[in-house]
């Protein structure tokens, strides 16, 4: 079951709104708002304006996450993966893009750089304790169930 919030956005861009491409994605795709292109230099990086501004209801956050035909076509990712924009947050939403191949890539005004998802998120109210209950698992971690 899908859940439907309203979010007040902001367009300064020229570019289509983000919009959900299939009936069950998660993601909408971000577009570069930049007046020329802009060349990434093999392990280049950029911060990437898209001239959005968006408030979020509380409780919710907007991911910012790599496209995957990018990253895999061209070698072309998201540096904090994924990025984090906080329902407080009214600036302007900006990708850190990444160059991971050893080609340069461009990026022209328009362009899909990145998608967003807009998640829930629980509010943590800390319970310190001395120890924590035993599991099967207990600490272990870093591949220990083996290959």
């Amino acid at each position: 079951m899908t859940t439907s919030i309203e979010v007040k956005i902001v367009n300064r861009s020229g570019n289509p709104l983000p919009v959900y491409k299939t009936g069950l994605s998660a993601g909408m795709d971000l577009h570069a708002h930049l007046e020329a292109p802009l060349i990434l230099t093999p392990l280049g990086r950029a911060l990437v304006p898209t001239g959005l501004f968006i408030a979020l209801p509380p409780g919710f956050e907007a991911q910012v996450r790599p496209r995957s035909g990018l990253a895999a076509n061209h070698g072309i990712s998201v540096l904090n993966t994924p990025g984090t924009i906080d329902a407080d947050y009214r600036g302007e939403i900006k990708v850190i893009m990444v160059n991971l191949s050893s080609e340069p890539f461009t990026i022209k005004p328009g362009d899909r750089i990145a998608q967003m998802v807009i998640a829930s998120h629980a509010t943590v109210s800390w319970n310190p304790v001395e120890e924590l209950e035993e599991t099967d698992r207990g600490a272990g971690g870093f591949g220990h169930t083996g290959k």
